[in-house]
């Protein structure tokens, strides 16, 4: 499922305009972005967990040559599953 496709699942299921429901998932990824940003966590209980994973600093390889490289330290958004939708997935 494509962003077009899924603004449209949302219209229909909300009984909202199509670009009302796109304006409506637009103002959610915002969201999540900014607070993520913010090193906020989301929380929909139910649904899932929306946080930001720190990964350190390590050393990995170039694998055209092999020789060792250092590669940066990096945050990671990350999405964890709720036991709702894990239990409604798995019925």
């Amino acid at each position: 499922m494509n962003k077009t496709e899924l603004v449209a699942a949302i219209a229909a299921k909300s009984e909202l305009s199509k670009k009302d429901a796109e304006k409506a998932l637009k103002a959610f990824t915002d969201v999540v972005t900014e607070e993520l940003k913010a090193g906020n966590k989301i929380q929909l209980v139910g649904f899932g967990t929306f946080e930001v994973a720190k990964r350190e600093a390590r050393e990995g390889r170039n694998p055209q040559t092999g020789e060792p490289m250092p590669i940066p330290a990096s945050l990671s958004p990350k999405f964890k599953a709720g036991k709702a939708l894990k239990d409604e997935i798995n019925n």
